[in-house]
């Protein structure tokens, strides 16, 4: 397998290599499959079964240079022109495109390292800033996020500072259509003792431009410099685990310059460690922040979009409980404006997560939203949903 990828590797590549480029190759890649089913059935859910395979690999150029090559293919059954029979390997070759294209110079100046290309970007569980792809949620299955960038990353035990420059065009995903703009920014992240951490980030998009959906070509926003900056407190012992997190936008024709009435948000989060048994409770206040987070509460009403980039209150609780492979959680949500001006829109979930092996995750959920007085007259009847799916790792 890994003579067969390093053929394909180099005729991807188009130019002759040394041999020894050819070693330490590690395949690498995902595969997930998700289908799902909504009973009021709106365009921002995905209804049927969708694939998603990200594969690739890594392998080392010279001493401290390694190269990643990533892959992506998304299909969703039923949808191509294929029929039973499938097509040949040329259609869906062109329906593969390059997801990462990198090299990473490690031990630079003997403590530093350095990621020059097409690159995932961010934790995925970051309410503000990820660039990757989205798992157990069947309305990112179909896509996933990349910047062309050079990131400067150090790390130790007690700290890390990673500051990155490059470039957005967003047109792949929902989170990111019709932006683009030149992206700089930093992140800071420090480990105060055993138990708390804290980190310190900002953002900059410079000549950031807002496409308007309806109208091609139309610029809804257009600033010579945009973005956030924010910080969060995290305090985990064994018991529990507590964090707070802060952030603004800022956006204008200098730095740190900020529009009249301009987006920001706060976010709680509180779990209980009970062995089996893991109580959890959040609260989020937003008042319009734009970024380009991974937050998508519940199944159905934060799944479908953007929740920090409206104007709402949302409170959750739930409880994980775990069994040997087993994983089952039970959540309540509540969305409301900012202001509480209208009745909430409930939502429960029921989630279960199978893990098969290290590699390997099966999952299921189902659930329910009741859309309060201002939301029904936009979404219409209430909401059920179920989804089923797999990832695998490797």
């Amino acid at each position: 397998m890994k003579k067969l990828l390093g053929l394909l590797l180099v005729l991807t590549m188009g130019y002759p290599v040394s041999a020894d480029v050819l070693k330490n190759v590690d395949l690498k890649g995902e595969v997930q499959v998700i289908g799902s089913d909504v009973r009021d059935h709106r365009l921002e859910y995905n209804t049927g079964t969708s694939l998603r395979v990200l594969a690739g690999a890594s392998f080392d150029l010279v001493e401290d240079v390694r190269a990643n090559l990533l892959f992506g293919y998304t299909n969703n059954w039923g949808s191509s022109t294929d029929g039973v029979k499938g097509s040949n390997v040329q259609h869906y070759w062109d329906n593969v495109d390059l997801a990462e294209a990198n090299i990473v110079l490690s031990n630079l100046f003997d403590c530093f390292e350095l990621t020059i290309g097409r690159q995932f970007y961010g934790d995925e569980d970051s309410a503000v800033m990820y660039f990757g792809p989205n798992h157990y949620n069947a309305e990112t299955n179909d896509w996933w996020a990349a910047l062309d960038a050079v990131k400067f990353n150090y790390a130790d035990d007690y700290k890390s500072f990673t500051m990155i420059a490059g470039k957005m065009l967003g047109t792949d995903t929902p989170l990111t259509d019709g932006f683009e703009g030149e992206v700089y920014g930093a992140d800071f992240k420090l480990n105060l003792g055993d138990n708390f951490k804290w980190q310190v980030y900002g953002y900059n998009f410079q000549n950031l431009k807002y496409y308007d959906e309806e109208i091609p070509g139309e610029v809804i926003v257009e600033d010579q410099n945009a973005g956030f900056y924010g910080t969060k407190l995290t305090f985990a012992p064994e018991a529990f685990t507590l964090s707070a997190e802060y952030a603004r936008n800022f956006g204008g024709e200098r730095l740190v310059k900020e529009h009249q009435g301009t987006g920001y948000f706060v976010k709680a989060d509180a779990a209980l460690n009970l062995e089996a048994f893991t109580p959890r409770a959040a609260f989020v206040y937003s008042n319009e922040f734009l970024g380009f987070g991974n937050y998508m509460p519940g199944l159905l009403v934060g799944d479908s979009e953007d929740v920090l980039a409206q104007e709402i209150r949302l409170y959750n609780i739930g409880v994980d409980y775990n069994t040997g492979k087993w994983t089952f959680a039970l959540d309540g949500y509540a969305f409301q404006d900012r202001y509480g001006h209208h009745a909430a829109t409930l939502e429960a979930d029921l989630t279960a997560n199978y893990a098969h092996n290290e590699y390997v995750d099966l999952f299921a959920g189902i659930g329910y939203a009741k859309f309060g007085t201002e939301a029904k007259a936009d979404e219409g009847r209430d909401n059920t949903k179920g989804q089923l799916g797999i990832l695998v790792k490797f």
